[in-house]
């Protein structure tokens, strides 16, 4: 062979290497890029939350399926009130308990313009009234809470002011004259003050709904409510911000497809329930068990 044909060979040779060099260069390049973006492009849903037992187990149900999806989610603790402001201005994507036609109707009548109410519920079998333990059998009705007023001590023991259920527990006071002062606390005070009176026989009066798992562990029974103030039943349902279906397009059909059956709902919530500190543990778990149920939602 010529020193020239060898001398082209080993040119030929050294470009053919840089260009396999380059090329090796450039699709590492584009791959970190990639991932590097998708990292950037990670979507983040903020969905609402209140410490009622079924709503913390909606909440984490949902931000298990999501980040299973791949999606950030950030549940904000927000009372009703300034869930629902928060949802009308932006700054809050999800409020996954709506409660209509009664519970809630002066928050959806408020904020129907400026947020988009679900036309379909996830739960339809809701009931909300004021409860008392079972053993106070001579009081069954709204009613009778008139000459019993010294028992209770002239109090309605309640939970967060702004919910819906207790602005219309101020209603039914006023309704039926009743003039007691209806206590606000928190959800989780109002359960102990039952359990508490429950454990002594003690009476005590609260605004309850079901579902919630109380009604599980101690002997409460609805008053009668002859006026209907606090209506019959109750369907719960989501509401967005405007233009999350836009955003969202995907999550928005998931969201409207879900719904819960009494069964699934009191699974759910017992899970949760068993690690209360690490509800999202329990809502993995019921995800895990019902794959079924969430491929029809996420059809």
């Amino acid at each position: 062979m010529s020193f020239r044909r060898m001398s082209q060979l080993i040119l030929f040779t050294i470009i053919l290497f840089g260009l396999a060099a380059c090329g090796s260069t450039s699709e590492s390049d584009d791959s970190g890029s990639t991932n590097a973006e998708s990292n950037e492009s990670k979507e983040t849903i903020t969905i609402g939350q209140i410490n009622w037992p079924e709503n913390v187990a909606v909440t984490n149900l949902w931000k298990a399926i999501l980040e299973d999806e791949g999606y950030d989610v950030e549940l904000k603790l927000l009372e009703m009130g300034p869930q629902m402001a928060a949802l009308a201005s932006g700054d809050l994507d999800v409020a996954p308990e709506i409660w209509l036609p009664v519970q809630d109707k002066s928050y959806y009548e408020q904020y129907k313009d400026e947020t988009n109410f679900f036309e379909d519920p996830w739960y339809e079998h809701g009931k909300v009234g004021l409860a008392v333990p079972t053993y106070m059998e001579d009081v069954n009705s709204i009613k009778d809470l008139h000459e019993n007023k010294e028992k209770f001590n002239g109090e309605i023991i309640g939970f967060e002011s702004g919910a819906g259920t207790m602005l219309v527990t101020q209603e039914v006071n006023e309704e039926y004259g009743l003039e007691y002062e209806l206590v606000a606390s928190s959800t989780a005070a109002m359960i102990t003050s039952i359990k508490d009176a429950v454990e002594k026989e003690e009476p005590i009066v609260a605004p309850l709904w079901k579902p919630h798992y109380v009604f599980s562990e101690v002997d409460l029974k609805f008053l009668e409510d002859p006026k209907k103030t606090f209506g019959e039943v109750e369907k719960i349902y989501m509401a967005t911000r405007e233009g999350f279906d836009t955003d969202h397009e995907k999550v928005s059909k998931w969201l409207k497809n879900f719904k819960l059956s009494d069964k699934q709902l009191g699974e759910l919530m017992l899970n949760i329930k068993e690690d209360v500190d690490n509800p999202i543990k329990g809502a993995q778990k019921w995800v895990e068990e019902n794959q079924d149920v969430i491929e029809k939602w996420m059809k």
